[in-house]
């Protein structure tokens, strides 16, 4: 049986620059990268258990001509309604939390890195350590403006829809300062691996 490896999980804000943070510890000691919207965006596509469960909770008005289910019509009905975006979630989150557990067991990596935009705190035995982005308000409404071409409107909407910045300190061991250079980042996930044993 091969040992356990090391969970890390990164967290943090929208914009703050997770994945720029996920891509690093990839690079420097060869983790696994585990995208919790990425499997969830998975369990939602046609056939599959996701799929079947929200329909069946929220009708049909959000399927596309094709039988997909349509994100732009499905974001703005759970957004705009929040028994609905409750009972997504409560379909949804559970069956990640169960992909993401089953794809750690599997893992041949030392490390295995899980993004989650929003940490729970009944997972987190789940996680050897969990891992804050810190970016300024300022800088991470900046990076959407010009990266997603979202409105300054939008990034305001969204960033009060979420943790604030000591919420997530309260769920993390570990903070990363991503407001500087990419080099200055690299330099604090090289340190902090080098120091838990993960990198040479």
């Amino acid at each position: 049986m091969s040992k356990k490896p090391f969970v890390i999980g990164i967290t943090g804000g929208v914009g703050s620059g997770k994945s720029c943070v996920l891509e690093l510890i990839q690079e420097l000691c060869g983790a696994r990268l585990l995208m919790a919207d990425q499997i969830a965006h998975d369990l939602m596509e046609p056939g599959k258990p996701g799929y079947q469960a929200v329909v069946q909770a929220l009708g049909t008005d959000f399927l596309a001509d094709d039988g997909t289910i349509d994100r732009k019509r499905l974001a703005e009905l759970i957004f705009g309604k929040r028994e609905a975006r409750k009972t997504v979630d409560g379909i949804i989150h559970p069956m990640v939390w169960k992909e993401i557990c089953h794809e750690i067991r599997n893992a041949e990596e030392a490390v295995v890195v899980v993004e989650a935009a929003l940490p729970d705190e009944k997972v987190h035995d789940i996680y050897d350590e969990m891992w804050y982005v810190y970016t300024s308000r300022e800088n991470r409404i900046s990076r959407l403006m010009k990266g997603r071409g979202y409105t300054r409107e939008k990034c305001e909407a969204i960033m009060e829809s979420q943790l604030p910045d000591e919420e997530f300190r309260k769920m993390c061991q570990t903070e990363i300062d991503n407001n500087g250079s990419l080099e200055d980042v690299r330099k604090q996930v090289a340190e902090k691996l080098k120091s838990r044993g993960l990198t040479t």
